[in-house]
């Protein structure tokens, strides 16, 4: 049997199934890439929603969003994992080329685009949740996991979750609503 290599085991914390460093690395700056997009989308929308209902409900879960990106960065620090500059400039160049998107409209906002916008942040949380729920299966690898913290960030995630769900039905009923009405019906 061949041995591994020095650096193949030193990539590997000791466990029973072992985390390979490079591949968590990887992971979790692609995390946070998403989460550099989140917390742009989530910050916009609650600025764009200033003094609506929306906008008192989205307001609290956007701040909630950006300190789960800064928990991640936090969580990385503790790992050991470097944040790669360019994938956060992917998240941010990304979130930024969305709000070019064809929306019927040229300078205004469509109806559209807070159902679209309440969409992504909803898929967005759903990752992150994703994500919380991975790193709390490695914790019983990794000491350096704290599983009471990640049990906060996925109970914080799946209510964010939920009010994201509750105001895009209630925006796709009404913007689909007005739309039918204004086309003469179904």
């Amino acid at each position: 049997m061949n041995a591994p290599s020095p650096s193949a085991t030193s990539a590997r914390r000791s466990g029973a199934r072992g985390i390979d460093a490079r591949l968590l690395g990887i992971y979790l700056n692609d995390h946070l890439a998403g989460a550099t997009a989140g917390t742009l989308r989530a910050g916009h929308l609650a600025r764009t929603s200033r003094g609506s209902a929306l906008g008192r409900a989205v307001g609290p879960v956007a701040m909630e969003i950006a300190q789960d990106r800064a928990a991640l960065l936090g969580i990385m620090r503790d790992l050991g994992v470097p944040v790669r500059r360019y994938k956060v400039c992917a998240g941010w160049a990304g979130e930024r080329l969305g709000r070019l998107k064809g929306n019927g409209r040229l300078i205004r906002r469509s109806p559209l685009t807070t159902v679209l916008e309440l969409e992504a942040l909803r898929l967005g949380v759903e990752g992150k949740a994703a994500g919380w729920q991975t790193l709390r299966r490695l914790s019983a690898v990794d000491q350096r996991l704290d599983p009471a913290r990640l049990d906060t960030l996925l109970e914080r995630a799946r209510r964010q979750q939920n009010t994201l769900e509750e105001w895009r039905i209630r925006e796709a009923e009404t913007v689909l609503g007005a739309m039918q009405n204004q086309t003469g019906g179904a």
